[in-house]
């Protein structure tokens, strides 16, 4: 049997997703109902998918979210007093601290649930439910199909508890139906337009330096994933920046190494993004833009797809999974060998 590689994830997404989203249980459910002030705990690519989901969830399902890393909640943090539901994120379901931190949040008043991909693992043991991210388990470490994954899941556990309120009805639940099912189908053609993108700018992700991604609303989530997946396969210094705080001290790094990534969808948060863009042009080596929206420029990576903004995640993460695989490949990396192979022994951050 072959060995899968990242590409090959990537490449299943849309049928994954589509599959995910043909299964799911709308059905009104009491528990469901009841939700109103939640805390995610999640760490890494699930900590960015929740970020990602976090606007379209607290939209759909008329909820208040806060997001918390899960070591330093079990150190120092604390629940808000309303909170009636803990979500634990965990894709593995080997992530030891938010193992750790579902487990002392143990409470007969507050319903835990946990997202993750193997309904047997230990995160699945400390839960109260255990919505299974219906996308088999993904062998490669630098997760992609995972990813969309779950921000489609914790999107769709949004509309559920919208209709479990009573606040989608059939009409409506039909119509966000109908818009994922679109977004999804989109999904093969976004992976062939950012093959074409990297192609025509090979050369300069090949040396690039230092690499810098911006979003801004539910794309502060695909800036922060960025980060995680340059991070792990290009190996060079790589940062996601929600739009406004590079404005507050980072950009005084800025110089001719830096390759500046814009993510974005038609809000009125995009002039802001391209006043930015303008400005640092003069500053960086290339600033290159991943929209939703059509352009003929070539440093612009236009998908020309309609999609809301608090969606758009779904669509905007590909170009930049597709981008660090094929960045790290040109650069030589064998990303089927493993290094630090004894960290998650040593520093026990997973079980």
């Amino acid at each position: 049997m072959a060995t899968m590689t990242m590409l090959d994830y990537i490449n299943q997404e849309q049928e994954a997703l589509t599959k995910i989203l043909n299964d799911y249980d709308f059905s009104s459910d009491l528990k469901l109902a009841k939700m109103d002030t939640v805390t995610i705990l999640a760490t890494g690519s699930s900590y960015n998918a929740c970020l990602s989901a976090k606007i379209a969830f607290e939209e759909i399902a008329d909820v208040s979210i806060t997001i918390e890393e899960p070591y330093n909640f079990n150190h120092y943090g604390r629940l808000i007093k309303s909170t009636d539901t803990i979500i634990g994120v965990s894709q593995s379901g080997k992530s030891a601290s938010t193992i750790d931190a579902m487990k002392k949040l143990a409470n007969s008043e507050i319903q835990r649930i946990v997202l993750t991909s193997d309904e047997k693992s230990p995160i699945a043991q400390v839960a109260d439910q255990v919505i299974d991210l219906n996308m088999g388990i993904e062998t490669v470490g630098f997760v992609t199909k995972g990813f969309s994954a779950t921000v489609l899941q914790l999107i769709l556990l949004a509309i559920k508890v919208g209709v479990s309120k009573a606040q989608i009805d059939e009409g409506r639940l039909k119509e966000l139906k109908q818009e994922l099912h679109e977004i999804i189908s989109n999904i093969q053609s976004v992976i062939d337009q950012s093959n074409d993108f990297f192609e025509n700018h090979e050369q300069l992700l090949k040396l690039g330096g230092r690499f810098v991604a911006f979003g801004y609303g539910p794309n502060w989530g695909t800036a922060k994933e960025f980060e995680t997946k340059f991070t792990e396969t290009v190996r060079r210094p790589s940062q996601g920046f929600e739009l406004e705080a590079y404005m507050h001290g980072p950009y005084l790094e800025a110089d001719w190494e830096h390759t500046l990534f814009f993510i974005e969808t038609p809000s009125s948060n995009q002039a802001r993004s391209q006043a930015l863009a303008d400005y640092m042009s003069e500053y960086v080596g290339t600033v290159l833009k991943v929209t939703t929206e059509k352009s003929s420029d070539q440093n612009v990576l236009g998908l020309a797809v309609s999609v809301s903004e608090i969606f758009s995640p779904l669509l905007l993460i590909i170009p930049f999974q597709l981008l660090a695989y094929r960045t790290a490949t040109a650069k030589g990396i064998d990303l089927s060998k493993r290094i630090f192979d004894d960290f998650d022994s040593v520093l026990k951050s997973k079980i």
